[in-house]
């Protein structure tokens, strides 16, 4: 395919020309929100193994200072996400994240039966797994926030003891690691996912092998806009 002279996204902005055989998959500004959770994310995981790990903390030292960046690590998470409100294309994929179709269900059946001829997962923007993965996270990141801050401040809930709260940090804390850990495995079995999270363009053929509906999605709001213009 020829590289056309510029785009316009389906909001009406302009984009830059996209090279030729690719597509934007992301703006700068979702690849910074997601630089930006994947550094705090990395620093709290960190963090609490400084604080949890015996031989770790006894290597590294310094508990203040690890308690201190853990602590405001985990308060500031949520920043990059709400600053990344501004952006209209961050709030476009939100909504999709946001959105389980008949498709996700039929890419999660493919998933359970090992399915992965051309066309057996159909998937958006996101497949089904990502949106799991988003709305877990998210989640998780929440009662994260609400223990921590329990243990912070002890008597912000009276009702909720201090250990109930530290347990269900530590349970929690367990399951996002190994959480996070699969997520990076499967983005480093995927090259091409990850050039188009550092660039912002992954190629057509890609995108038409894992991500076809949302391909369609992309070429029908190109196409919209152009008779529009007209």
């Amino acid at each position: 395919m020829r590289s056309t002279a510029g785009s316009t996204t389906p909001s009406g902005t302009a984009t830059r020309p996209e090279p030729p055989d690719r597509v934007l998959r992301f703006t700068a500004a979702e690849r910074w929100v997601h630089r930006g959770t994947g550094c705090l994310m990395l620093v709290c995981l960190v963090t609490a193994a400084c604080l949890y790990l015996g031989p770790l903390a006894q290597l590294v030292g310094r508990r203040h200072l690890m308690a201190t960046l853990h602590e405001w690590s985990g308060i500031l998470l949520p920043a990059p996400v709400l600053l990344g409100l501004l952006s209209p294309a961050f709030r476009a994929d939100l909504r999709r994240i946001n959105r389980f179709a008949v498709y996700d269900r039929q890419w999660l059946r493919a998933v359970r039966r090992r399915r992965n001829g051309p066309g057996a997962r159909p998937a958006g923007k996101f497949n089904a797994g990502q949106k799991l993965y988003a709305g877990w996270i998210a989640g998780a990141v929440l009662v994260m926030m609400c223990t921590g801050l329990l243990m912070w401040f002890t008597g912000l809930l009276p009702a909720v003891s201090r250990t109930s709260a530290i347990f269900v940090h530590d349970v929690l804390a367990w399951a996002i690691t190994f959480v996070v850990v699969g997520h990076m495995r499967k983005a480093h079995e995927d090259p091409e996912a990850r050039l188009g999270m550092r660039t912002g363009h992954v190629s057509r053929t890609w995108a038409r092998r894992y991500h076809s509906r949302w391909l369609d999605e992309e070429r029908a709001g190109t196409v919209s806009g152009k008779a529009d213009k007209v």
